[in-house]
C-alpha cells in the first residue's frame, strides 16, 4: 500500500465524516498551531486529503498568505475544495509527493498530516520537501504511533482480515509502522533538514458514534476495494468491527488512546 491507493468514489466521504473528527482533527489543530508560529507567507501542503488540515491552516496564519493544498487523489481535492469559499487564497493541484513540480525555495512553510507513511520513497519526498523549501523554511508533518500506541488499529486489522481466505487487506499495517523517530530524524538529516523535533503526542480520543466510526474504518480507505474483491459484505464487518470496538473500548460514549507524533523540521 502506497501513496498511489486510490481514495476515489464513496471513501473520501467516509474518510471526512466517520474518521475526520476522531482521528484528525484534534491532530491538525495541533498542527496549525506549530505552523502558525512562524507567520509562513507561502504554504504547501502534501497529502491534504479532504482538507482536514487545510481549514485548520487557513483559520490559523495569516489571511494573505497563500496555501497549495496538493494530493495524488482528484476525488479527495474534490471534498477539500467544498470547505472553502472563494478569495481564501488556497489553491489545489493533484501533485505526486515525491516528484514536486514546483521550483526550489518555492514555500516558506511545508505540512503533511498523516501522510508520510504512505509516500513510497520517503527519502526522495524529504529531499524534495527540502529543494521546495526557502533557505530557513520550515517542514511540519506528523505521523502515527504503532499499533501498541494506537490500539484501535490493530483491532480492525485482525478484525477485517478475519473475513479473507487467503490474504487479508494489509492497509492498516501501513499507517501504523513508521514510528521510528530515530529513523525519522535519520532521514531527515540525510535529506539536508536541521533543527529536527519530534514530540510524541498521546491522547485518549472519546467515540461519540461506535457505530461511524468502525463504517469509516470500513469504508473510508482503500480496504473496502479488497473487500468488495473478495465479495465480502462490507456491512457485515462494519458490525464485527462495531462489535470489536465495544469490546476493546468498553460501551458508547467510549474512549480510546490515539498517540502522533510531530516532527518539525528546519530546510
Amino acid at each position: 500500500m502506497t501513496e498511489h491507493a486510490q481514495f476515489v468514489g464513496s471513501i473520501p466521504q467516509h474518510y471526512d465524516e466517520d474518521l475526520g473528527p476522531v482521528m484528525f482533527v484534534d491532530y491538525a489543530a495541533d498542527m496549525a498551531r506549530r505552523a502558525a508560529e512562524s507567520r509562513p507567507g507561502t504554504v504547501l501542503e502534501l497529502a491534504a486529503g479532504t482538507g482536514i488540515l487545510t481549514r485548520q491552516l487557513r483559520d490559523a496564519i495569516p489571511a494573505d498568505s497563500h496555501i497549495m493544498a496538493t494530493d495524488l487523489n482528484d476525488a479527495m481535492l474534490t471534498v477539500a475544495q467544498a470547505k472553502f469559499e472563494p478569495g481564501e487564497n488556497v489553491s489545489f493541484r493533484a501533485v505526486d509527493a515525491t516528484d514536486l513540480p514546483f521550483g526550489d525555495g518555492a514555500f516558506d512553510l511545508v505540512a503533511c498530516q498523516f501522510g508520510v507513511m504512505f509516500f513510497p520513497d520517503k527519502a526522495r519526498s524529504y529531499s524534495e520537501v527540502h529543494r521546495v523549501l526557502r533557505p530557513g523554511g520550515r517542514y511540519v508533518f506528523n505521523v502515527w504511533g504503532s499499533f501498541a500506541e494506537n490500539p484501535f488499529a490493530e483491532v480492525a486489522h485482525e478484525t477485517i482480515a478475519g473475513f479473507f481466505k487467503g490474504d487479508p487487506p494489509g492497509f492498516y499495517k501501513v499507517p501504523f509502522s513508521y514510528a521510528d523517530t530515530d529513523v525519522i530524524q535519520n532521514a531527515l538529516n540525510e535529506a539536508g533538514f536541521s533543527g529536527v523535533e519530534i514530540e510524541r503526542l498521546p491522547t485518549q480520543r472519546s467515540i461519540p458514534s461506535v457505530a461511524s466510526f468502525a463504517r469509516g474504518i470500513v469504508n473510508g480507505n482503500p480496504t473496502i476495494d479488497e473487500v468488495r474483491r473478495e465479495g465480502a459484505d462490507p456491512a457485515e464487518i462494519e458490525a464485527a468491527v462495531f462489535k470489536a470496538l465495544l469490546k476493546a473500548f468498553g460501551p458508547e460514549p467510549c474512549t480510546m488512546p490515539l498517540e502522533a507524533i510531530a516532527i518539525s523540521a528546519t530546510g
